[in-house]
């Protein structure tokens, strides 16, 4: 999918550069969206957050204990294109 992250890097302590497999590059600050609870409790430790990598198969970011974010809403972010259905 075009919408699949391929390359992730991170550039703050709760910022990542996120590519898209068409192209597409973008920062995002997920300390201002992303709820740290849940699965995603852990990643409120800047060194657990920093343990982020792409996982081709899902064509997103992850994290090792298993939190994941959807590609569609990550390239949303970052382009501000409607996700899939909300046209």
């Amino acid at each position: 999918m075009d919408r699949d992250v391929v390359d992730v890097t991170r550039t703050g302590e709760y910022r990542l550069r996120l590519k898209f497999q068409d192209g597409t590059v973008g920062e995002l600050d997920f300390a201002g969206f992303l709820s740290f609870s849940g699965v995603f409790a852990p990643l409120k430790d800047p060194a657990e957050f920093a343990k982020v990598r792409v996982d081709p198969e899902l064509g997103t970011v992850v994290w090792p204990n298993g939190a994941d974010l959807d590609p569609y809403v990550l390239y949303s972010r970052v382009t501000g294109a409607p996700l899939p259905g909300q046209a």
